[in-house]
């Protein structure tokens, strides 16, 4: 297991960086994007009232990531949603490293063709600084999540970070992982 390297990892150094290097026209490898870390979050409105549905929804996603979610807790008292500070409102994951390679390789391959009336993710989803998000509204479409287990029908977000500031560059590399994004139009400034 020492000598274990993800496959999108391996395709990444031997294929994608080459790729890059000639379509971005980059010549330094160090400047080549990259992805660093990806952030999956599920909100939570009942945690506070429902610790079961917590209870489950840290569980499916310590199934769906392969680490144990941190519970996000609420900054600030809101009396219009009857939340106090320190409530539980949402969990989330960051992964880095072999673990993210394997859980995009997962999703690009399994998952993604799993969403109902799929037809890719949409590229309005970049940030300006090169990071793309975003929300999934099942977590059944994950093949490690049993059906019949499944309480409650939620969301997450998922929050895909690189390494570059330019939003084309981050569209390129995770197009040449092969990542279902529809086609990138730049925004126009102005517009």
């Amino acid at each position: 297991m020492k000598n274990y390297s993800p496959r999108l990892f391996d395709l990444y150094k031997n294929d994608i960086q080459s790729l890059l290097k000639e379509k971005l026209d980059i010549s330094n490898v160090m400047q080549l994007p990259k992805i660093e870390k990806i952030v999956l979050n599920m909100g939570m409105g009942d945690a506070k009232d429902n610790k079961n549905s917590l209870s489950q929804a840290i569980e499916e996603m310590t199934i769906i990531t392969g680490q144990k979610p941190v519970v996000t807790k609420a900054r600030k008292a809101i009396s219009n949603f009857k939340l106090r500070a320190g409530d539980p409102v949402g969990i989330k994951v960051t992964l880095r490293g072999s673990k993210m390679y394997e859980f995009l390789d997962r999703f690009i391959s399994i998952s993604s063709p799993r969403i109902r009336d799929f037809r890719g993710l949409p590229s309005k989803g970049f940030d300006g600084r090169g990071n793309y998000n975003f929300g999934i509204s099942e977590q059944i479409i994950f093949s490690e999540i049993d059906y019949d287990k499944v309480n409650t029908i939620r969301g997450l977000n998922i929050t895909i970070m690189t390494s570059t500031d330019n939003d084309y560059h981050a569209y390129e590399l995770l197009l040449s992982f092969g990542f279902p994004i529809n086609d990138y139009k730049e925004k126009k400034k102005g517009k």
